[in-house]
């Protein structure tokens, strides 16, 4: 089924076996419009950060600040506005030489060695002139977390002093965990790092599209492992947990994983996990769309809290960090919400998350779930679309795809869990695709061939039921119940004697055609036209449950067109014309049948035999009608008059034949009691009571003068009369030609 073929390549990408780069852009697409979406969209005011925006660089200098004024902001924020924690997105890699300190230090070695009281002075302004040490004093014994960065480069060059490593390569048991992983950093000076010990990272994972969507948590350095700054913080806040790497528990979807499915935080007797994807990252959990005017988190102005301008409520017991808007540092990253994000505020939108307990991460398991829901839709969609006509199919696939879009938003909406789903709505709008064009261009011609196969034969209300499902019919032969009618125009003989064969022509189709109406109006097949006799069945190629009921409605309504066309006949001084119309249900064999040459859909068998016989006896009987029992049985809709037991050419044994009266609901008082008179005459005839048969017969008469059939009776009783009784005689009348 052509449906197999995207859920193949589908199955291929989830499985590594061929990446297709456009669908992993496809999820990147689908994950940040969701985010968008869902974003909170609210101020979080546990968490502030102080800028270093354009109006700082105005009124305090050029970044970099002298290590003095970071002193001042520090004790500033501690002292006076009592925050609960500072982290630094920034790295203090270099010395701070702004105060003149060294070049004064050179002078009193050297030019000014000789100059009385000079190193004296320069003694007692040392302190104060050391602006790293004052840096350092302000950050000593305080929970403050510094903010460093890995790189990657050809000499893996290394600077300042990297803080302790949170885990050790003997912690992870020998698995091959896929850790963000990097040979050179830069961070602070020893003498700032002694003085916070406590930094964490601020490094982000850059996707292939240039986007930022998650950020490390703990990453590899030389065989150890470091963690983030937003990591780092939150340790801090809940009383600097150690920290464990997180093995899957043995469940069907994990068994084997060799990754990390959390990082463990211990404390205690207590234990927190936050869950991680495959290379030990989270997804940034962003809030909105960032910036000073984003409404995500509070901007204070570093020049604002120097200049003691803000209020101390403001920041009081708050988690701060400094970092900088200012597009000349170029701290600003492009991000699912924004092209020009703070790389400071992603740090505050992971510190936030990991506080409510909600961090999205793409689990070790995604590769697995992403399987299993192509293996269980791609079924589903290629037997629904193949089985079902063309409005279910579309509904059956809408369920499908909603289904799937539906458990996907469940689990990131309820379990913080970022699935993949740009592969299966590929493959599911794929799939429909294909499938539309298949029955689009193969499969309606099979409809067309079909359409014109029986077309001819079958009414077109017929036909369009067989083209929702060509499979289901054939040409082949086949046995089956059907009902089967013999209609012939009387007098056509007589009336190709008296007309030009045109103005017959004319007639005969005029005719054929009225009657042709009413078979194909109750979904009756049109066998053939034998000169003036038309042969229809019902029952096939579409099976038709009512098909005894309906071949009877046909054969009423058909007497009932052929008396208005003779009252049209008469009024323009044409011949009035007859018809005779014989029925019988049985076993019967339908299919394309003939020669090479000629073929034709038609029934064949004992049971069409015995239709034609019963429409050359409705002459003989005297009605338009004549129905087999087998028929009658079938139509209980309407009132029977049974004209005769017969045992016709090549039958044995003897068929009861009967006249269809009228519909049962329209059966008069009258008509009912001449119905029971008749059942009397045929009990005394086939009991030889020709007496019985006189009287009722001359009843009968009396009721109904110009019924031929009471005068058939009357003569066969006449005729019986002359006969000695015969108990052999089953009351049947034989008729020995065709």
């Amino acid at each position: 089924m052509v449906t197999l073929i995207p859920l193949l390549f589908a199955l291929f990408h989830a499985t590594g076996v061929l990446r297709i780069d456009v669908l992993q852009r496809l999820d990147n697409i689908i994950y940040d419009a969701r985010l968008r979406a869902t974003m909170p969209r609210s101020i979080d005011e546990r968490i502030v950060i102080i800028d270093i925006d354009e109006k700082s660089l105005g009124e305090i200098g050029r970044w970099p600040w002298g290590r003095n004024i970071l002193a001042a902001l520090v004790n500033e924020l501690f002292d006076r506005h009592e925050i609960a924690l500072l982290g630094f997105d920034v790295v203090f890699a270099e010395g701070d030489d702004s105060s003149g300190l060294k070049r004064l230090q050179q002078l009193s070695q050297n030019e000014l060695k000789d100059q009385a009281g000079f190193s004296d002075r320069l003694a007692q302004l040392q302190t104060a002139l050391d602006y790293d040490g004052l840096f350092a004093k302000s950050l000593a014994n305080r929970p403050v977390v510094l903010g460093y960065y890995f790189t990657s480069d050809r000499d893996g060059r290394a600077s300042g002093a990297l803080p302790k490593p949170v885990m050790l390569r003997e912690n992870l048991r020998g698995r091959p965990i896929r850790f963000t992983s990097w040979n050179g950093y830069g961070s602070n000076l020893p003498q700032l790092a002694a003085a916070a010990p406590m930094a964490g990272f601020f490094n982000s994972i850059t996707a292939g599209d240039g986007v930022v969507r998650s950020i490390p948590l703990v990453a590899e350095y030389k065989g150890s492992y470091y963690e983030s700054l937003s990591l780092a913080m939150f340790r801090m806040l809940i009383g600097l947990p150690t920290v464990e790497p997180g093995f899957p528990q043995d469940r069907l979807v994990t068994r084997g994983y060799q990754g990390l499915e959390s990082i463990l935080l211990k404390e205690s007797r207590q234990t927190l996990a936050v869950p991680v994807d495959d290379r030990v990252a989270t997804l940034v959990p962003f809030r909105g769309v960032g910036g000073v005017s984003g409404g995500s988190f509070r901007y204070v102005s570093a020049a604002d809290v120097l200049a003691k301008r803000v209020d101390v409520a403001l920041l009081k017991g708050k988690i701060v960090l400094l970092g900088t808007t200012a597009p000349g540092l170029l701290d600003l990253r492009v991000t699912p919400v924004g092209e020009t994000y703070p790389g400071v505020e992603t740090h505050a939108n992971v510190i936030s998350g990991l506080l409510d307990g909600k961090i999205f991460v793409k689990p070790d398991y995604a590769v697995g779930y992403e399987v299993v829901i192509l293996v269980i839709a791609g079924l589903l969609l290629a037997f629904s679309l193949s089985l079902l006509s063309a409005p279910r199919a579309v509904a059956a696939s809408a369920g499908i795809i909603a289904a799937v879009i539906g458990l996907n938003s469940w689990l990131y909406l309820g379990a913080g869990l970022v699935l993949p789903l740009a592969s299966f709505l590929v493959m599911a709008s794929t799939a429909f695709a294909l499938n539309m064009s298949y029955g689009y261009f193969v499969e309606s011609r099979s409809k067309r061939e079909l359409a014109h196969l029986f077309g001819t034969y079958v009414p077109p209300e017929l036909v369009d039921e067989m083209v929702k499902d060509p499979d289901s019919y054939s040409m082949k032969a086949v046995s089956k119940e059907l009902t089967v009618m013999f209609c012939d125009m009387r007098g056509f003989t007589k009336m190709s004697e008296q007309m030009e064969p045109t103005k017959l022509q004319e007639l005969l189709n005029s005719v054929f055609s009225r009657l042709t109406n009413e078979i194909r109006a109750n979904r009756g097949t049109i066998d053939k036209y034998m000169g003036d006799c038309v042969m229809a069945f019902w029952g096939a190629p579409v099976e038709t449950a009512n098909h005894g009921y309906l071949a009877v409605k046909t054969a009423i309504e058909m007497t009932a067109a052929v008396r208005k066309i003779n009252e049209e006949y008469r009024e323009k001084g044409l011949p009035e014309i007859e018809i005779g119309i014989g029925l019988n249900t049985g076993s019967m064999c339908v299919g394309d049948m003939g020669s090479d040459i000629r073929r034709s859909y038609t029934v064949i068998g004992d049971s069409v035999n015995l239709g034609a016989r019963l429409e050359g006896l409705s002459k003989t009987y005297g009605v338009d009608i004549v129905v087999s029992e087998a028929t009658r049985k079938l139509a209980p809709e309407f009132a029977w008059q049974e004209l005769d037991r017969v045992r016709v050419k090549g039958k044995e044994q003897a068929v009861a034949i009967f006249w269809p009266v009228v519909a049962l609901e329209k059966l008069e008082k009258t008509g009912a009691d001449e119905l029971k008179i008749w059942n009397a005459v045929l009990k005394a005839y086939r009991g030889q009571d020709w007496d019985q048969c006189d009287l009722q017969l001359l009843n009968l008469h009396r009721m109904n003068a110009e019924k031929y059939l009471y005068d058939l009776y009357s003569q066969r009783v006449a005729s019986m009369r002359l006969l000695p009784f015969d108990p052999e005689w089953d009351g049947a009348t034989n008729f020995e030609t065709k």
